[in-house]
């Protein structure tokens, strides 16, 4: 479920970030917290 819930997160920040908003909003650290969430979930499996 938390993998789920992650994903669903990663895809809409994705989304966000392709589409300009973050950009605008001067929220595109937001993606850099997101790659670093990446590796632990990676090693975990």
């Amino acid at each position: 479920m938390l993998f789920v819930l992650y994903y669903i997160v990663a895809v809409s920040v994705l989304v966000l970030h392709f589409t300009g908003v973050l950009a605008r909003n001067n929220l595109e650290w937001i993606v850099l917290v997101l790659a670093v969430t990446v590796f632990p979930a990676v090693i975990y499996l």
